[in-house]
């Protein structure tokens, strides 16, 4: 079976640790490479961890288990999936960071693969996806590295809770359900809802805002039953360059807490646009906060009806 090797490389003005660091913390990845949905950290020993990773490839959601090897030393951090999906057959690399003085390094990010039946058309879909996806994050991790005090300027995070007399379950099913909120939810204008994978959702909505408006959001969201739901949009309004999130579910005595989590990026050159030439970002940062806060909450305390009046009907 054939084995191809890539390479894709970029200079960063940035030191080789804060790069390393951010390579490293693959937990963050979602709110710092666009591909990157969500990652989970399965294990973790001494150097050496296995992570889960859902991620756009192509236009396609895929999910992928590997093992990863830090070496913070020398800068280097290996990788190899464990679990692939079609049509990769396998695939690893490597990141490699090569300092260019105190404040400066290149960064090298190595891919070798091998496609399903060693098909040329396998094997194109994976070249293409991989020349995309690292061209993508080698220029997100720059970003992230050169303005790090300036993004986290930008960034805002936040949670709303709910508590909730009923099973996780029970909430869990009603966010879960993202294609009958227009019905379910007044702020939803229209939903579209795919799930060719259990579990693994394309959610688009035409959400209405507080001025009557509407506008269009899509994300991809990983459900995972009963304990969380995360997500992360991949059309976004024009406030925001990323938005990140999650829905926990946590079981106490008495029932459910519900907790939506968001985390947003402000695009600071669209805020005159959007609230006037005189706003600043902390008042875009309020709007956002705002806005957001509302939408979880009205949708929690849908959930909330939703599951203890299924509660009393079954104890009825």
């Amino acid at each position: 079976m054939t084995t191809h090797d890539t390479e894709h490389r970029i200079d960063v003005d940035a030191p080789a640790e804060t790069v390393y660091d951010l390579i490293a913390r693959a937990e963050s990845w979602p709110a710092v490479f666009t591909p990157t949905v969500h990652v989970e950290q399965l294990e973790r020993g001494q150097g050496v961890e296995r992570i889960r990773i859902w991620a756009t490839a192509n236009g396609a959601v895929k999910v992928w288990t590997s093992r990863r090897d830090l070496d913070p030393a020398a800068l280097r951090v290996r990788f190899r999936q464990e679990v692939s999906q079609h049509p990769v057959a396998a695939m690893g690399g490597e990141w490699i960071i090569e300092r260019r003085g105190q404040a400066a390094c290149s960064v090298r990010l190595l891919h070798d693969y091998r496609a399903v039946g060693d098909t040329e058309e396998n094997a194109r879909w994976i070249a293409e996806a991989v020349d995309r996806n690292s061209g993508s994050e080698l220029a997100s991790l720059k970003a992230a590295a050169e303005f790090a005090a300036e993004r986290a300027r930008l960034t805002i995070t936040f949670d709303d809770v709910v508590t909730v007399d009923a099973s996780p379950a029970d909430v869990f099913a009603f966010i879960d359900e993202a294609g009958e909120w227009a019905r379910r939810l007044p702020h939803v204008a229209s939903v579209r809802l795919t799930e060719e994978t259990p579990g693994l959702q394309v959610l688009e909505m035409d959400t209405r805002t507080a001025d009557g408006a509407t506008h269009t959001t899509k994300s991809v969201r990983v459900c995972l039953p009963a304990e969380r739901i995360v997500y992360k949009q991949q059309v976004l309004p024009k406030l925001m360059s990323v938005h990140t999130g999650q829905w926990r579910f946590a079981a106490t005595g008495a029932g459910t807490t519900v907790t939506s989590t968001h985390t947003v990026v402000v695009v600071p050159e669209n805020i005159a646009s959007v609230l006037g030439p005189d706003a600043t970002v902390e008042q875009a940062k309020n709007y956002i906060r705002d806005a957001l806060g509302r939408n979880s909450t009205a949708t929690m305390l849908a959930a909330k009806e939703y599951a203890e009046s299924r509660v009393a009907a079954r104890a009825s």
